[in-house]
Formats: structure tokens, C-alpha cells, sequence
């Protein structure tokens, strides 16, 4: 099967929260790497192909410079599934991003 994937990706591990609209799911993972139209997402849970996806990713203030984390919040559908793979060690899933916003920075959860 060829490799369908044209951007630069970068090893970026990531803190993400995870859903899945049409079956509820809200789930917990990391980023494995991310290019400018996608990201690998390991995580536990199988998500079928074709399925519309939201998912927030937290990017720590020391990584950007800033006070506070930052979290993007982002859009897309999942187009590769790697669990089951003998190809990829690691099984989450491959999502394209449609649309994303940064929100407003994380508070610090012991403040007001």
C-alpha cells in the first residue's frame, strides 16, 4: 500500500482529549506526531474509518513561551486505523484536521 502522506510530520507528544460525536466516546491519549493537515493519535480505543472526530490538544506555556498552556480544539474525520497493525508498534489513529481554534490558555487548576 502506498504512503499517502505528503506533509512533514514532527514527533510531538501532546496531551489530548478525544471525542467521537456519533458513538460518545470521549476518550484520553497523546499526539505521536503532527503535520500541518493531520495527526497521529495513540489511543487505546479502535475508531472507524470515515467517523467526524473533535479533539482538543493542550500545548505547554515552556514549549511556547507563554504563562499558561494553550489548547487547541480541533475538528476532523479519522483516516487510518492502526490497531492490528504489524506496521505500527504503537495503536492509535491517523485524523485529518478540517478546522481548528486555540482557545483561551488553561488555567491553573488550583486557581480561580
Amino acid at each position: 500500500m502506498a504512503d499517502a502522506r505528503t506533509a512533514k510530520r514532527f514527533p510531538l507528544t501532546l496531551p489530548i482529549r478525544f471525542e467521537d460525536p456519533d458513538r460518545g466516546l470521549r476518550l484520553v491519549g497523546e499526539t505521536d506526531n503532527l503535520s500541518g493537515s493531520g495527526v497521529h493519535i495513540l489511543l487505546a480505543a479502535e475508531l472507524k474509518i470515515g467517523s467526524d472526530v473533535e479533539f482538543d490538544m493542550t500545548i505547554p506555556a515552556a514549549a511556547i513561551g507563554t504563562s499558561k498552556d494553550v489548547v487547541v480544539h480541533c475538528r476532523g474525520r479519522v483516516v487510518r486505523n492502526d490497531h492490528g497493525e504489524e506496521s505500527e508498534p504503537k495503536p492509535g489513529v491517523a485524523c485529518v484536521i478540517d478546522t481548528y481554534e486555540f482557545l483561551r490558555a488553561v488555567e491553573d487548576s488550583g486557581k480561580q
